[in-house]
């Protein structure tokens, strides 16, 4: 199954790479990875999308408390959550197709970043399935040059937080 962990730790030199070696260590993929600083500056949330059974997420969950970085980690699909991710689509699009291409993406919540025929760039903010389902739609109508995702990022519906506060 599927699980998006959201993991508060110290902004520090190295601590991505320690994470990162957590599950390469232990043979677990990473699917798509997002870090940044929170409003605390000394304090990063890293964002990662990984495949496992309940008990291999859960043993994930407990080798990242051991890392010395880690301050808090939650497995966002245990509850209820917001999930969004961003494409960025480079298309090179006929000339009579460039309206209703340009149409498409409106409808669908997304912006023309840049309408050049020969570089037509696209953004759309959505679901995973979404995001799917718009790449497939645009390839019908034009030629998809390069595709650049985020990968999913993740926030709890509730008023629960991720806190620093080990569990």
């Amino acid at each position: 199954m599927r699980h998006i962990i959201a993991i508060l730790m110290q902004n520090e030199a190295g601590a991505l790479s320690r994470v990162a070696g957590m599950f390469a260590t232990r043979g677990y993929n990473i699917e798509s990875l997002s870090v940044a600083a929170t409003q605390e500056p000394t304090v990063s949330r890293l964002t990662l999308v990984t495949e496992g059974s309940d008990a291999v997420i859960q043993q994930i969950v407990n080798q990242l408390y051991k890392l010395v970085d880690v301050v808090s980690v939650e497995d966002m699909t245990t509850g209820e959550h917001l999930e969004r991710e961003l494409i960025l689509l480079k298309l090179k699009v006929r000339p009579e197709q460039i309206d209703p291409v340009r149409g498409y993406v409106v409808r669908t919540g997304g912006r023309v970043l840049d309408p050049a025929p020969d570089g037509f760039i696209v953004e759309l903010t959505a679901s995973e399935a979404e995001i799917n389902a718009f790449a497939a739609d645009l390839a019908r109508s034009a030629e998809l040059l390069e595709v650049v995702r985020s990968g999913a990022l993740g926030i709890e519906r509730n008023a629960r937080q991720l806190r620093m506060v080990r569990a």
